[in-house]
C-alpha cells in the first residue's frame, strides 16, 4: 500500500503532467498559427508588394522629368526596405529554413544573419551531425536560438556571442552566451526579453531553461531538453557511436 507521501506526490504529478500536455498543445497551436500567418504574408502581402514594385519601375521609365524620376526612385527604395522587412518577419514567423535545411544549418544561418546585421563575432560549437530528434524538440531548439539572437541584437550591445549544442546522457543541451550589458532586472528578465516563452516551451517538452546574467557582464542561457528521437530512428540510435563535436566559427 503506498504511503501518504507517495500518494500525495502521485496526485501532484498527474495535474503537472496534464498542465505540461496542455502547454505543449498550446505551443503546437501557436506554431501552426505562425505558419498560417507566414503563408498569408508571403502569398498575399508579399505578392502585392512585388506587383507594386513592378508598376513603380514602369512608372520610372515613363517619367518625363528628373523630379518625377527621383520621386519614383525614392518610392522604390522605401518599397525595397519594406519587402526586406517583410521577409525578415516571415522568417521569424515560420521555421521554413528549419524544415528545408535541418536544425544545424538553420542555426548556422541565424548566426550568419546576426553577424551580417550587427557585426558581432559569432562562435558556434555544433555537432558535425545530429540524430533525427523529435520535430517538437527541433522547433524548440530553433525558436530558442532565434529568440536569444533577437534579444542580443535588440538589447545586449554585445560584441561576442557563443552558441553550443550537444547531446549527452539522453539530453540535448543548448548554451548561448554573450558579453553584453546583461539583463536589467527580474521584470525585464521575465517579460521584456522573451525568456518566459522559452522557459514554458522547454518545460512543456519535459526540459528546463536557466538564464544567468550580471549587469555589464553578459548573459548565459542554458536549455536542456530530452533527446527524444523520431520513431524510425530509435532502433538505429542504440548502436550509433557518439559523434565528435567540432567547433566552427561563423563566416
Amino acid at each position: 500500500m503506498p504511503s501518504r507521501a507517495a500518494a500525495k506526490r502521485q496526485m501532484t504529478e498527474i495535474p503537472n503532467s496534464r498542465a505540461a500536455e496542455s502547454s505543449l498543445q498550446l505551443l503546437k497551436g501557436e506554431e501552426e498559427e505562425r505558419r498560417r500567418i507566414s503563408r498569408e504574408l508571403h502569398d498575399e502581402t508579399g505578392q502585392a508588394l512585388m506587383v507594386l514594385r513592378f508598376h513603380l519601375e514602369m512608372l520610372a521609365g515613363d517619367s518625363s522629368t528628373r523630379g518625377q524620376r527621383a520621386k519614383v526612385q525614392e518610392s522604390l527604395e522605401v518599397l525595397d526596405r519594406t519587402i526586406e522587412g517583410l521577409r525578415r518577419i516571415i522568417a521569424r514567423l515560420s521555421p521554413r529554413v528549419l524544415e528545408e535545411l535541418g536544425l544545424l544549418a538553420a542555426i548556422r544561418r541565424q548566426a550568419q544573419q546576426l553577424k551580417n546585421q550587427m557585426r558581432i563575432k559569432v562562435h558556434l560549437e555544433l555537432p558535425e551531425n545530429i540524430a533525427a530528434v523529435d520535430h517538437d524538440i527541433e522547433v524548440a531548439l530553433y525558436r530558442s536560438v532565434q529568440e536569444a539572437f533577437h534579444n542580443i541584437v535588440k538589447h545586449s550591445q554585445a560584441q561576442n556571442l557563443s552558441a553550443k549544442l550537444e547531446t549527452a546522457g539522453g539530453k540535448v543541451l543548448l548554451d548561448i552566451e554573450d558579453d553584453g550589458v546583461g539583463l536589467p532586472g527580474r521584470n525585464a528578465h521575465e517579460r521584456g526579453f522573451g525568456l518566459t516563452g522559452m522557459r514554458e516551451r522547454a518545460v512543456a517538452l519535459g526540459g528546463s531553461m536557466i538564464a544567468h546574467s550580471r549587469r555589464g557582464r553578459g548573459t548565459h542561457i542554458r536549455i536542456v531538453l530530452p533527446c527524444v528521437l523520431q520513431p524510425n530512428q530509435e532502433a538505429r540510435s542504440s548502436s550509433r557511436p557518439v559523434r565528435r563535436v567540432a567547433a566552427a566559427r561563423a563566416s
